[in-house]
């Protein structure tokens, strides 16, 4: 399948880092840009690379591990703190509302040696919760990501963290919001086959090509539900022009194994809103809003909420509090990547979406 590049996040944060990458795409969608990498810079000390388009590459053989630097600062995140902030301020008291701020692998596993190829994230979040109004609940996940780090809670192979690690957040959240959470007993693992993510097509660098992982997700049991999805439709520059009808459907979508695309396990991806009703029955209706890394939470939630409902701000059109009101939600959860968080794009679409 040919895929495209969105959101050139590393770019746009204009800082004075060298040649990063390109920066997340849509999951589902990666890139098919054949050309060939051109002479990296390295870093023999630590056995590092960093290609032409910015990635940078650790080890070689099967644990190969490959990350975007991060080019934010503390003070990129203000603004999206205050996008929050305005939220609860509008909704009030009558809505708790959350500010998930999610790192990514260069965080836990960059090696000091190189760490000046990239930025602090753990600096930009702590920044984004020190401008969070009281009346807003912080759900700083860093530590708890940090005591599992030798788990597999990143993909060595992708952008986006493993669904091991959203479960150790989703933990998180669920005790800040005062509600019960089961542990991986309560599960079914599933795994994916010599996975190989979006790392390979952004670096090109053959060693992560060649060295698959499993992708492994949870899906719960003694829990009823059901998944109610509007999709949309996407024109040029992948702008909505369109959505269908409520249509009932699968909210775990097992990929075959050696599929790329097996991050969108959960929902299909992120061009659609989702409803999920479970057999949970203690009246607290969520909603999260995200980007592609919210996509692995939802799943974990099904035995702590009545109903899930999910909102990638990227491509909702419509009102969000309109939405909350509408559906008598109860709980508002931002989770969204601290490449998102430090982007005044992504505060000026949550405003734009109020």
């Amino acid at each position: 399948m040919r895929h495209i590049f969105t959101n050139l996040y590393i770019m746009m944060l204009a800082v004075a880092m060298p040649s990063f990458a390109e920066g997340h795409p849509v999951c589902g969608q990666g890139a098919n840009d054949g050309s060939p990498v051109e002479k990296t810079v390295t870093s023999s000390s630590s056995s590092a690379r960093r290609t032409r388009s910015g990635i940078i590459v650790l080890g070689s053989g099967k644990n190969v591990r490959a990350f975007e630097p991060y080019g934010g600062r503390r003070d990129n995140g203000e603004k999206y703190a205050n996008a929050v902030n305005k939220y609860k301020q509008v909704l009030g008291n009558g809505v708790n509302v959350y500010c998930m701020i999610i790192p990514t692998a260069v965080e836990y596993y960059c090696p000091d040696s190189i760490r000046s190829w990239t930025h602090d994230e753990k600096q930009a979040m702590d920044g984004i919760f020190s401008h969070l109004s009281d009346s807003v609940i912080k759900v700083d996940i860093y530590d708890v990501l940090d005591a599992h780090k030798a788990e597999d809670i990143y993909s060595r192979t992708d952008h986006h963290w493993a669904p091991l690690g959203a479960y150790y957040a989703a933990g998180c959240f669920a005790g800040k919001a005062g509600l019960p959470f089961r542990d991986l007993s309560s599960y079914d693992s599933v795994a994916v086959r010599n996975y190989v993510g979006t790392m390979y097509t952004f670096s090109k660098d053959m060693a992560v090509k060649n060295a698959p992982e499993d992708f492994i997700y949870y899906v719960p049991r003694d829990v009823d539900y059901k998944a109610t999805y509007i999709k949309y439709r996407l024109g040029r520059n992948h702008r909505v022009i369109g959505e269908s009808r409520p249509v009932n459907d699968a909210f775990f979508i097992h990929y075959k194994d050696g599929s790329a695309g097996a991050y969108c396990t959960f929902m299909g991806g992120d061009t659609r809103t989702v409803k999920v009703t479970t057999s949970t029955k203690n009246g607290r209706r969520l909603l999260i809003m995200k980007d592609s890394y919210g996509n692995a939470l939802p799943g974990y939630l099904f035995y702590s909420f009545e109903e899930i409902h999910i909102i990638d701000f990227r491509y909702f059109t419509k009102s969000v509090v309109d939405y909350i009101r509408r559906n008598n939600i109860s709980d508002l959860l931002f989770a969204n990547n601290i490449f998102h968080a430090s982007l005044d794009t992504t505060c000026n679409a949550y405003l734009r979406i109020m």
